[in-house]
C-alpha cells in the first residue's frame, strides 16, 4: 500500500512539475495583441554584425510571441549559430551552446514546446523557421535562417518571419569553417534585442 502511496505522489509530482514548468504554448492573440507583434522586429547582433528581423503574427502568434519573450529576457544571449550548412540553413536558439562543449549543442530547449503553426509561407532564402524533432509540436527556441530557398520544408516546419536586412551576414555565418556535425570551428554567438 505504501508503494501505491508513492507511486501515486510521483505520478501527481511529476504532473505538476510539467504544469508549471513544461507543457505547451498555444494561446488565442487579440487583433490588438497581434497587431504589436506585426510591428516588432528583431536584431541578432553577431560578431560579423547585424540580421534585422520582421515578423509573421498573422500565422504563427504563438511562435512570434514565443521568440519575443525568449529574446526580451535574454534567453539567446550568448547562444551560437550551431548548424551551418552552405546552399541550406544556419540554426541558432539552443541554450545548450553557451557551454563549449559541442557535444549537446542542438539539443536544448526552454522547457516547454509551441504547438505547430504550420502555415502558406514558403521557405525561400531568408526565411525566419523554427527548428522542431520529429514531433510537430516540439519546437521550443531553436530557429533557422534559411540561405537558400527550401521548399521541401514547406508545411512542415513553422516559418515565423523573414530576413529584412544583414542576409550578407547569415551568408558570412554559413561560410564558416565547421566539423563533421557542421557546428562552426569559433563560435558566432549572438545577441538578440526586439525593437517596438
Amino acid at each position: 500500500m505504501k508503494y501505491y502511496r508513492i507511486c501515486f505522489l510521483l505520478v501527481i509530482m511529476m504532473f505538476l512539475t510539467v504544469s508549471v514548468y513544461g507543457g505547451m504554448k498555444n494561446k488565442h492573440f487579440s487583433k490588438k495583441e497581434i497587431k504589436q507583434m506585426s510591428e516588432a522586429k528583431a536584431v541578432i547582433e553577431t560578431k560579423f554584425g547585424d540580421i534585422e528581423i520582421k515578423f509573421f503574427p498573422d500565422v504563427a502568434p504563438n511562435h512570434v510571441n514565443n521568440f519575443i519573450e525568449l529574446s526580451k529576457k535574454g534567453f539567446y544571449d550568448a547562444t551560437i549559430f550551431h548548424r551551418v550548412i552552405p546552399g541550406f540553413m544556419i540554426q541558432g536558439g539552443d541554450p545548450n551552446s553557451k557551454n563549449a562543449d559541442k557535444s549537446s549543442h542542438g539539443m536544448g530547449s526552454p522547457g516547454y514546446t509551441v504547438k505547430a503553426e504550420f502555415n502558406n509561407k514558403s521557405h525561400k532564402k531568408g526565411t525566419l523557421s523554427m527548428a522542431r524533432s520529429a514531433d510537430p509540436d516540439s519546437a521550443g527556441s531553436q530557429f533557422f535562417i534559411c540561405i537558400a530557398d527550401a521548399p521541401h520544408l514547406d508545411g512542415k516546419y513553422t516559418v515565423f518571419g523573414e530576413v529584412v536586412s544583414g542576409m550578407d551576414i547569415a551568408d558570412k555565418i554559413v561560410s564558416q569553417p565547421r566539423d563533421r556535425r557542421d557546428n562552426p570551428d569559433e563560435r558566432v554567438e549572438m545577441k538578440i534585442k526586439i525593437v517596438e
